[in-house]
C-alpha cells in the first residue's frame, strides 16, 4: 500500500473531515472511496454517484455517454482473472525486446 501526502486548503481539509465524520468513516477510508470512484469505472455505489453529481455541478464531468452494458458476474470476473494469470509474464516479453 502506498502513502500520498496532499496539501489542501484549510477549508477543504475541514470539509473532508466533516464529510467522513458524517458517514461514520475515517478520513482515509472516505477519501479512498471517493478517489476510487473518480478513477475506477467499475466502482459502483452511492459514493460514486455522489461524486459524479458533484463533478457534473462543478463542470468537471465529461459528457461522454456512459456504457449501458451489464456488469459481469463475480464468477465471470474470477474466470477472467484466472485465465489472465496463465499468460506470459510482461517482463519476459519486454526482455525479449518485443515490448
Amino acid at each position: 500500500m502506498s502513502q500520498l501526502t496532499l496539501r489542501l486548503p484549510d477549508r477543504l481539509a475541514s470539509q473532508l473531515k466533516g464529510a467522513a465524520g458524517s458517514k461514520g468513516q475515517s478520513v482515509n477510508r472516505w477519501a479512498t472511496d471517493v478517489l476510487r470512484a473518480a478513477v475506477d469505472p467499475c466502482f459502483a455505489g452511492s459514493v460514486a454517484d455522489e461524486l459524479r453529481e458533484r463533478l457534473a455541478r462543478a463542470g468537471r464531468l465529461t459528457n461522454a455517454p456512459r456504457s449501458k452494458r451489464a456488469r459481469p458476474s463475480p464468477k465471470a470476473v474470477a474466470r477472467a482473472r484466472a485465465a489472465a494469470s496463465r499468460g506470459r509474464r510482461l517482463s519476459a516479453i519486454v526482455s525479449e525486446g518485443r515490448g
